[in-house]
């Protein structure tokens, strides 16, 4: 008879080998495959995606520059930005008198840049100078600057009146208030389309700090005329505050800019800003209908301007013959 148990022993013996052998090779494939799943990419792909990355990084910093443009940037601007009021009158033959209300900011010591049409009202004014006849012209009776911060006006006298363009330097009354207000800076170079601004100034004059006061204000000044009398009284409760408006570049062409931060009547003369706090430009017009057509003037020009004021004021007086 045959030893069945015997046979058995050596099939007993290789199973669990067997299961051995399969379990490493099975372990074997496994971590192959996790090798190639945790691997780090090629360097070519490694370079890929850092270049992503920092593309990402740049794209997440300008979004929160943009963000952070009102907390840092118009808040420190606000205060040199200048609310400006003036009456003119033709004097001659017959009687006019018109009221002209515009933005100023400081650009030196003692001295505000605004545009020629605030500082000489009847600049470009096409029905005032149909107007005039045989020995009429226009006069400045008055034209004075309300800073935030200040109950009281601070009187504005014309230095410099670009020959082309619109703008203008005015000199403004020495006292202890003007004398702490700090000039914008001006941007070395004119923006570029896409770019991030904002424009600080005073739309609708008078009518618009009133319609933003408080409510109490509002029910006691809303009747009052857009005049010098209530300017003052907002002066007094230390409402004469700019208001700001965003946007962007739309287009430089030459010395003009177009940007879509809205604005208003009132609102010439204004600093255009860009992310740093630096003046680009100078707001001068808007098209009606079109929101995105706010024009405004490069601040390239204003240095020439500038230096030719702190001349003019510096340069002593001819003597008498």
């Amino acid at each position: 008879m045959f030893d069945t148990e015997n046979k058995d022993e050596p099939v007993l013996e290789l199973w669990p080998r067997f299961l051995q052998g399969l379990l490493g090779v099975l372990a074997l494939v496994g971590a192959l495959l996790m090798a190639h799943y945790y691997a780090p990419p090629p360097p070519e792909e490694t370079s890929a995606l850092e270049q992503q990355v920092h593309q990402l990084s740049r794209q997440v910093e300008e979004l929160k520059r943009e963000q952070s443009f009102s907390a840092a940037t118009v808040d420190d601007a606000r205060d040199s930005v200048a609310y400006i009021y003036g009456i003119y009158h033709v004097a001659g033959k017959g009687h006019f008198r018109a009221r002209v209300a515009g933005t100023g900011f400081v650009v030196a010591r003692g001295l505000v840049a605004t545009n020629r049409h605030v500082a000489q009202p009847w600049f470009g004014d096409r029905e005032v100078t149909a107007a005039l006849g045989p020995g009429q012209s226009p006069v400045l009776e008055k034209l004075v600057a309300y800073f935030p911060g200040s109950p009281l006006p601070v009187a504005l006298v014309p230095v410099v009146l670009a020959q082309h363009g619109d703008l203008a330097i005015l000199h403004m009354e020495t006292t202890a208030f003007t004398e702490k207000l700090r000039p914008l800076p001006l941007a070395p170079k004119p923006p570029r389309v896409g770019e991030s601004v904002s424009v600080l100034a005073y739309p609708m004059g008078v009518t618009g700090m009133v319609a933003k006061s408080p409510a109490i204000v509002y029910e006691r000044l809303s009747s009052h005329p857009d005049d010098a009398d209530t300017a003052g009284e907002l002066a007094a409760l230390s409402l004469i505050r700019p208001s700001a408006t965003f946007g962007h570049i739309g287009d430089v062409s030459g010395d003009k800019l177009i940007y879509d931060a809205p604005t208003a009547r009132g609102g010439s003369g204004g600093p255009v800003l860009n992310l740093r706090g630096e003046v680009v430009g100078i707001n001068s017009a808007y098209i009606d209908g079109f929101s995105g057509g706010t024009l405004g003037i490069t601040a390239t020009d204003l240095p020439p301007l500038i230096e030719s004021a702190k001349r003019t004021i510096l340069s002593p007086p001819s003597p008498t013959q």
